[in-house]
């Protein structure tokens, strides 16, 4: 096989989840939208999302045409066109995503609303998330193609340098560099932008709404609800598309840049198929996903939604084993193999399942830690009999003791994927693990879906049992976005560990690559990695709940202005959303910069080895801050479900009218105290699981990404 048969392979695949995507749009197209109000709420949810991705895109437009003319100047000629083509293809699969979302979002409403059956609204929810989960997956690897044709195949031998500089550079290195990082750029502002909107309009909304004025959590008359529905589609679509699509392409990119930087002396032969293997996983794992994702929305749906989406996953994953395991066939039966390859052929298909099933148990374990069907969200919700406090230090601990299983089982499978493939296997699992991406945000976009459908239930009045329905849909969304967070962060290890290991190598002329820890430039380096992430995670923070106080202060001037708490004036819904828009973009681009300057700066100054104790510190520290802070928001906003579901039964006592004591069974209510304890938490989790969780993934890779395009450039110029 040339690379033109494998771009052609990977054009047909995408070519087929285009049709795939067009269907479920079409098909969603039909189903109607509901009633009149229905359609004025979906229209000012969808206009209000189209304005601000509108104006985000003003502030990326600039900073990514700058950033590729520095890099055209003074890295390679071409890599500022490489970067920005990564950069169009995250904006293609965040937007289209979007789209899909809000058209789905009440349609879902709509369907819960004439069927009263779960089987079928979890269909047309799960209709809208593929469209986000296969645009994303297709987006991907269709860039990645169209690099490799660019470049004409994988030749090592290509080399390039900046108009400015003259530091040679391996062309099919640099763009595939570049191409990635094009990815995280806009991912980071998405994720940042996006979390910080959707976040400062729901804490602003929940205290507003339910702590001061007693409302429900959707009731339209909250002018920062309906900001909480945008920021829905802005974040939790756009910006997770981005994310996910951003931790597929890095995957790819760190299996084309060990083979480049650890094969060159190899069998020819074994080379290109080195390159081939991973790039075909993805593209089949699309297939699998097709497949599995047809099979989800065609078969009769029963009322367990979990169960639903359950089967979509383990079809796409063990399809994409099977494949994997044909595909290592294919490539390395017959070709003079390496000494890493400890069971032949086999190697790479064990490396791939290794990230296949770890990716599966990551998402297992996130479900155990923040499902209502387990015991840490019920020990939650118990805890709010006792108040608030409570509630938040027994989140912090099912957070803190959800990190080790993930940290372990991905630390299994980097060490069986190294012993039995050498360091091409770190990079093929990593792959694995997101080789059925498309499958996972797919599932993980059908939180959000139904989260609005949901709130457009209340919002809009309709029968109590719609909305019963689409709860039990958002409790299920809740925790297929924590497992989705959870892969996300899982394979953000698993991919950093091999982008770090390229870079080593890219400055060190041994056969193996060491990055020497005894050394006080990486100790350094690494105790300021580490304490970067701390800051990087202090300064999300602080800028949501900053942006959260003063709209909830304009929340409560609109309903104190009478008639609008009694619902006979609207509130004013244009400007909460303009305040949430301004605030986010604001103040995304210092904390989005921070990923890309650091490690320059770093290098420039005290050189490579610094820099890899820099990347070497932010990983270890990020990994379990991550995992934490998705698995504890997720938990806090469950628990609160489950108390509003009515589940919540505790014992309490109480007095006769003779003193006497007894102990009697309640069961807590939407609007109790027991409620309202869990609302705190989930307040807390909120900037936990949607702005630093998923922030910490794509600044860890970014950072690595930076790194291993400048990496030649460090090697050449540092002051120290």
């Amino acid at each position: 096989m040339n690379y033109v048969v494998l771009v052609c392979v990977v054009y047909i695949a995408v070519f087929l989840a285009a049709i795939f995507i067009y269907a479920n749009y079409a098909a969603l197209q039909k189903l109607k939208d509901g009633t009149d109000r229905m359609k004025e709420l979906a229209g000012i949810i969808s206009s209000g999302a189209e304005t601000f991705m509108k104006r985000e895109y003003k502030v990326i437009v600039p900073v990514a045409i700058a950033i590729a003319v520095i890099f055209s100047l003074f890295i390679e000629v071409s890599s500022g066109i490489t970067f920005l083509l990564g950069a169009l293809m995250s904006s293609i699969g965040c937007v289209l995503g979007m789209i899909g979302a809000v058209k789905a979002n009440v349609k879902t409403a709509n369907t819960a609303r004439e069927t009263l059956s779960i089987g079928s609204t979890v269909q047309t929810a799960l209709s809208g998330g593929i469209i986000s989960g296969i645009t994303i997956h297709a987006a991907g690897l269709l860039g990645l193609a169209t690099l490799i044709i660019i470049s004409g195949g994988f030749d090592l031998t290509r080399t390039g340098h900046g108009l400015l500089t003259n530091v040679p550079q391996i062309l099919i290195v640099t763009r595939v560099s570049t191409y990635s990082l094009g990815c995280s750029v806009v991912a980071m502002f998405n994720r940042i932008a996006g979390g910080n909107y959707t976040k400062a309009a729901d804490i602003s909304a929940d205290i507003v709404g339910k702590t001061k004025f007693g409302l429900d959590e959707d009731d339209s008359k909250n002018p920062n609800t309906i900001a909480d529905f945008i920021g829905d589609n802005v974040n939790d679509i756009a910006g997770n598309c981005s994310d996910l699509l951003e931790s597929f392409v890095a995957t790819l990119s760190a299996s084309i840049l060990i083979v480049s930087r650890m094969f060159t002396a190899e069998d020819v032969a074994f080379q290109q198929n080195a390159y081939f293997y991973p790039v075909l996983l993805a593209t089949m794992g699309l297939v699998g996903c097709l497949i599995g994702l047809l099979y989800a929305i065609k078969h009769k749906a029963g009322d367990d939604p979990a169960k639903e989406l359950n089967i979509a996953t383990y079809l796409s994953a063990g399809l994409t084993m099977i494949f994997g395991l044909a595909l290592s066939y294919y490539f390395f039966n017959s070709v003079a193999i390496p000494v890493s390859f400890k069971v032949g052929w086999v190697s790479p298909f064990i490396a791939a399942t290794c990230g296949i099933i770890s990716g599966v148990g990551v998402g297992r374990i996130t479900e155990i830690y923040t499902s209502t069907e387990y015991r840490y969200v019920k020990g939650i919700a118990q805890m709010s009999t006792e108040g608030p406090a409570f509630v938040v230090t027994k989140g912090d601990e099912v957070g803190s003791r959800s990190c080790l299983a993930p940290v372990a089982l991905i630390g299994v499978a980097v060490l069986i994927s190294y012993l039995t493939c050498g360091f091409y296997g770190l990079a093929i699992s990593s792959v694995g693990m997101l080789a059925f991406v498309g499958a996972i945000v797919s599932q993980d976009a059908f939180g959000p879906i139904a989260d609005n459908a949901g709130g457009i239930a209340e919002s809009c009045e309709l029968d109590p049992h719609v909305r019963e329905i689409t709860d039990n849909l958002d409790a299920v969304g809740n925790t297929t976005a924590a497992i989705g967070k959870g892969l996300a962060i899982g394979s953000a290890a698993m991919a950093t560990v091999a982008l770090i290991f390229a870079y080593v190598s890219s400055y060190m002329t041994g056969d193996i690559p060491d990055l020497n820890f005894a050394s006080p430039l990486v100790v350094v380096g690494g105790l300021i990695g580490g304490a970067l992430v701390e800051f990087f995670s202090a300064l999300l923070t602080g800028n949501t709940i900053d942006s959260a106080y003063l709209m909830a202060e304009e929340g409560v001037r609109q309903l104190s202005k009478p008639g609008v708490i009694e619902g006979k004036v609207k509130p004013d819904y244009n400007h909460v959303i303009d305040m949430a828009a301004n605030e986010a973009l604001r103040k995304m681009l210092t904390p989005s910069l921070i990923a890309m300057i650091v490690p320059v700066v770093s290098g420039f100054l005290f050189g490579p080895e610094f820099v890899g104790g820099l990347l070497v510190g932010m990983t270890i520290v990020a990994v379990p801050r991550a995992i934490f802070m998705g698995n504890s928001g997720g938990a806090y906003d469950n628990a609160k479900k489950y108390v509003e579901s009515g589940r919540l039964e505790y014992k309490a006592v109480e007095y006769d009218e003779n003193g006497n004591e007894k102990e009697v069974s309640k069961i807590a209510q939407k609007g109790s105290e027991e409620h309202k304890a869990t609302v705190v938490g989930d307040t807390v989790g909120d900037t936990r699981k949607d702005v630093v969780g998923v922030a910490l993934d794509i600044f860890i890779k970014t950072s690595s990404t930076v790194a291993n395009t400048m990496a030649p450039m460090f090697a050449h110029f540092h002051i120290f």
